[in-house]
């Protein structure tokens, strides 16, 4: 695949069901067709579900101020990502059991970022193993999320075995000391399939399987409070870039402030990241808090930022506005749920499309011509976002 082209990729529409046209599309189909426990998990957002529709809204606060009359006959839309090329500024982001929505689960996922030349995150809590991951999707750019659990053993161990199976990076989620309560799942009273595992715990002596089960209410908020390490602070960061060589990604970062603290500890990136409106409900859309994070980090390390992309136009905007790249996670979803592998590269590519459309038409020859003076916000439409001092145009 070509990420300079005079036309824009085409997606391809899959035989067996109804043609998608944008990523919306995926969804409505989901909901049509997945069973509802499910779809209320993949769906749902904490508490009054502000987060989780302002992720989305605040896309629509920003505009985007085209350069005209610019030779847009070839245009470069690839970037990279901790060093590594990949064919356009997007990436798979971690989401848990994949399975539900599809049988090949995450290792569908992994296939479908490999055809499109973009990166995949494994989900600690996967429906799919490390292992899995790495046969099925071969020499695909990995990445794998992490917890860290009580039992620092286990943290330990799932880091050894993404190591050897190849993966490029540890994207640590740091704004889950626990879950926060999703009411749907509350409801639900949410548990994994009985035919489901928990796939990276299989080999190890734990309590990989809990999941599957309810007490009270969702059986995965009772998971994640007995396991995950509630007491982890700014040193247990520096503990682990002890033990592994890998880089080490925040994932959860949202003020000024903790990404200062993060470039301190040596850290290679971090993720404007709100967990998809699923933890603190009222937090800042992640768009929101880009500009200020990316100017506190000045360069000196790659931020990344997901929640609520949904568009071509949405990635410009990221971009421009200083991410090196998004993530995209409910989409995928939608897309499995669609038609498996085959579903996830079509929401890739129209996501592709999308973003050549974009560039072009901003009069953006490369990645690179993508900054802050393209943007304009309807809070104050007389005047630029002017994060940088000169224009790259």
């Amino acid at each position: 695949m070509s990420s300079s082209s005079s036309s824009p990729p085409l997606a391809n529409s899959s035989s067996s069901q109804v043609p998608m046209v944008c990523l919306s599309d995926f969804e409505t189909f989901a909901v049509r067709h997945l069973p509802k426990m499910a779809l209320d998990y993949y769906r749902s957002g904490a508490d009054e579900e502000i987060t989780l529709t302002e992720n989305r809204r605040a896309f629509n606060r920003y505009f985007v101020i085209p350069r005209i009359l610019r030779d847009v006959s070839k245009v470069d839309i690839s970037s990279s990502i901790l060093g590594r090329r990949i064919a356009f500024p997007v990436c798979i982001a971690p989401t848990a059991m994949q399975r539900m929505a599809h049988p090949d689960g995450e290792v569908a996922s992994a296939r479908g970022a490999k055809s499109a030349g973009v990166g995949f995150t494994l989900s600690t809590i996967a429906t799919s193993s490390i292992e899995e991951i790495a046969s099925g999707a071969g020499t695909s750019l990995r990445f794998f999320q992490l917890y860290i659990y009580k039992d620092r053993s286990v943290t330990v161990r799932l880091i050894r075995r993404a190591e050897a199976s190849g993966f490029s990076a540890v994207f640590l989620t740091v704004d889950t000391p626990f879950f926060g309560k999703r009411r749907a799942d509350s409801r639900n009273r949410f548990k994994l399939p009985p035919h489901l595992r928990m796939a990276n715990f299989d080999r190890i002596d734990f309590k990989g399987s809990g999941v599957n089960q309810s007490k009270t209410e969702s059986g995965l908020n009772e998971y994640a409070a007995s396991l995950f390490e509630t007491s982890i602070t700014w040193k247990d960061v520096e503990w682990l870039k002890t033990i592994t060589k890998l880089p080490v990604v925040l994932k959860g970062i949202l003020s000024r402030e903790d990404a200062l603290m993060a470039v301190e500890c040596g850290v290679a990136g971090v993720v404007v990241s709100n967990h998809g409106g699923r933890q603190l409900d009222s937090v800042p859309a992640t768009i929101d808090c880009l500009r200020d994070i990316v100017s506190a980090v000045d360069d000196r390390v790659e931020v990344y930022l997901d929640g609520g992309v949904r568009t071509g136009t949405d990635v410009l905007k990221a971009i421009a506005l200083g991410a090196k790249a998004v993530f995209v996670g409910r989409p995928v979803l939608y897309a499995l749920a669609y038609d498996g592998q085959n579903g996830v590269e079509q929401m890739l590519k129209i996501l592709e499309e999308e973003f050549f459309r974009a560039m072009s038409l901003a009069g953006c020859r490369s990645v690179a011509e993508l900054n802050p003076s393209l943007i304009r916000t309807n809070s104050s439409s007389s005047s630029l976002l002017t994060l940088s001092t000169a224009s790259k145009l």
